[in-house]
């Protein structure tokens, strides 16, 4: 069973999905494959706001996916609102870790966990997390810890 912590969401992004006409299945709800793309679309913004795709590119690495874990809540239809969430829920020193949760008209509809590392772009082979992410998710977590306390 996966388990979303909602005391310290670092680097956290928001997303308003739109529900297309082609995600429902025969049901009518939407397909759970679309929750994949969905979770794609939430590291794309995460990356736009947090360490850009075309910086990475630049430095000659990009991120890559090791697994994804999805549990679905609610079934999602196609007049729904939709609100993705994601956020980062661990920066190891080779490995990233990403949590999110999908709510359908503000219910909790899936959570999921995904988990990565950054490659070389010439070899394939991992790489540091990146000292700029690295040190932005010290600094939000360093901030949420002092005001646990």
């Amino acid at each position: 069973m996966l388990t979303v912590n909602n005391s310290h969401r670092a680097l956290e992004v928001t997303l308003q999905i739109p529900v297309r006409t082609y995600e429902i299945d025969f049901a009518g709800i939407v397909s759970n494959i679309v929750y994949i793309k969905w979770l794609e679309d939430l590291r794309l913004k995460f990356l736009e706001e947090h360490f850009p795709i075309h910086q990475q590119i630049e430095q000659g690495y990009v991120p890559i996916l090791t697994g994804t874990e999805i549990e679905y809540k609610r079934p999602i239809k196609l007049i729904d609102k939709v609100i993705g969430h994601l956020w980062a829920s661990n920066l190891g020193r080779l490995k990233w870790t990403v949590q999110a949760e999908i709510l359908s008209n503000n219910q909790l509809a899936a959570v999921a966990t995904q988990k990565g590392a950054f490659v070389n772009l010439q070899n394939g082979c991992p790489v540091r997390i990146p000292d700029e992410l690295q040190q932005k998710y010290l600094n939000i977590t360093k901030l949420n810890n002092k005001q646990s306390f």
